[in-house]
């Protein structure tokens, strides 16, 4: 009787947080038979679990959770035991919907939700861009190699120098031109946190109130403190 009445109480408290919640993730993974969906969040430098689902079949799936302020979350996918993927996203309070496929679950990815969403799509679109420009600089490399072309092989060096630079100039320009968002800091601690220094304070200096108290705006804010401290 204590046994069932702990389970009772365990599920009365997980209805309750459910209650509570200010944020739903809803979605489809087409071709899926059976497995478990994960809503995750980075926690001290590790993914932990905040709500989770097993699923049979192709019916519709909700995770829900509270959030103090716009983060970036996680939606994993374990089949048979199996990790089969993972998707992040930028979440904020109210309804983010995803639609994916079994087969490419990562890449078949359809989100729809936050604004902050469509600015991470937005700088994601340039980011594949400067990837396929990084793939064509590897492949004239390794023909100039071949070809023991040291001036070929000088100048591939001098454009893959010159792309990292234009990477790092476009999102702190990016950041900036976002500053009113949770973007801005976001992308400072997650793709630029080695950067000079000044451009990080830039960027940080740019930011309002409202978005240095946010949770990407203090680790930037903690980033750079520690910076100066090297």
């Amino acid at each position: 009787m204590k046994r069932l009445a702990f389970i009772i109480t365990l599920l009365i408290v997980s209805s309750c947080a459910k209650d509570k919640s200010n944020f739903t993730l809803k979605g489809t993974i087409k071709d899926l038979k059976k497995g478990t969906v994960y809503l995750q969040k980075i926690e001290d430098s590790t993914l932990v679990s905040i709500d989770s689902l097993n699923i049979i079949g192709e019916s519709p799936f909700e995770l829900r959770t509270y959030l103090d302020a716009p983060e970036v979350l996680f939606l994993k996918l374990d089949k048979n035991g199996e990790d089969s993927g993972i998707i992040p996203f930028f979440a904020a309070e109210g309804i983010t919907e995803i639609n994916t496929t079994l087969k490419n679950f990562f890449m078949d990815a359809k989100i729809k939700g936050s604004v902050q969403q469509e600015k991470l799509e937005e700088y994601k679109l340039m980011m594949d861009k400067f990837k396929d420009k990084n793939l064509d600089l590897i492949k004239n490399n390794l023909e100039a190699r071949r070809s023991q072309d040291s001036l070929q092989i000088d100048s591939s060096l001098k454009e893959y120098n010159n792309l990292i630079v234009r990477k790092y100039l476009y999102t702190i320009n990016f950041a900036i031109n976002n500053k009113e968002s949770e973007i801005a800091p976001y992308l400072a601690v997650s793709e630029i946190p080695d950067a000079n220094l000044k451009y990080l304070d830039t960027i940080n200096k740019a930011l309002p109130p409202a978005i240095k108290d946010s949770k990407y705006g203090k680790e930037l804010q903690d980033l750079i403190d520690e910076r100066r401290k090297e």
